[in-house]
């Protein structure tokens, strides 16, 4: 089953988006956007905290916990969670998953201990790609500014093996620019797991969502395009049906 998945990158109490994971503008507020795609069909919706490393923890806990008052489908969690406590806090608050990153790459047993303490199911390994040449992407932190010298398939590779239930692949050439996702990467790194793959950035047009499907993405993260209306989850969704992609059957909610 393909799932739609909203993004929703915070800084502050404002939702924002970028170009690039730069340029970062104000959209609104969150839990009002996260209600409004929960009654358009979504099937799970992303937080991302995009401005967790200048504090060193996620701030999301709030809004998650708002969010989860009138929103009832799995939620993700990313941005500043450095260990179990942190992952804790974030579940408790009423987040489904975690995403990590910089932590993952920083002590990598860290994605063994989460899965042992709250199943792989949980763990979701946050991705930021930048292509360096054909067929080579590396892994970034900090929104795409903090260099790892990660081979980014060879990266998700070992972090399936420690405990990664689940990958968020983040294309930082194509977020926010509305012409598709990056194919050859969600091809590359979906071919090498047995997990499920979030592709995420660059979606312009439903379309792009079926394209990012037959590479090999089991889930497609959306947000430029919703965030600015120019289209709907329920849209999309209807459109990945047409394509005949087997897409979650109930409609948007009254």
């Amino acid at each position: 089953m393909i799932r739609l998945i909203p993004r929703l990158d915070i800084k502050g109490p404002n939702l924002i988006k970028g170009v690039k994971l730069e340029g970062l503008r104000k959209i609104g507020n969150p839990n009002e956007y996260a209600r409004k795609y929960y009654e358009q069909g979504a099937d799970e919706l992303l937080y991302m905290d995009a401005v967790a490393s200048l504090y060193g923890r996620n701030n999301l806990t709030e809004i998650v916990k708002e969010t989860v008052k009138s929103v009832f489908i799995p939620i993700t969690v990313g941005g500043g969670i450095r260990s179990v406590d942190d992952a804790r806090e974030i579940l408790r608050s009423g987040a489904d998953k975690v995403a990590i990153n910089t932590a993952a790459v920083a002590r990598p047993e860290l994605i063994t201990e989460m899965a042992n303490t709250f199943g792989s199911q949980c763990v979701v390994l946050s991705v930021e790609a930048i292509k360096q040449s054909e067929g080579k992407w590396l892994a970034f932190t900090d929104n795409g500014r903090e260099h790892t010298g990660l081979d980014v398939v060879e990266w998700v590779k070992q972090a399936v093996e420690l405990g990664a239930g689940e990958v968020l692949l983040t294309s930082v050439d194509r977020e926010g620019g509305r012409k598709g996702y990056d194919l050859e990467l969600i091809e590359a790194v979906s071919s090498q797991v047995n997990v499920p793959v979030i592709a995420s950035g660059g979606m312009g047009q439903a379309m792009d969502g079926v394209d990012a499907v037959d590479a090999g993405a089991d889930a497609i993260a959306m947000a430029d395009i919703l965030h600015y209306e120019r289209d709907t989850v329920a849209g999309i969704r209807e459109a990945c049906r047409q394509n005949g992609l087997n897409v979650r059957a109930e409609e948007a909610i009254a």
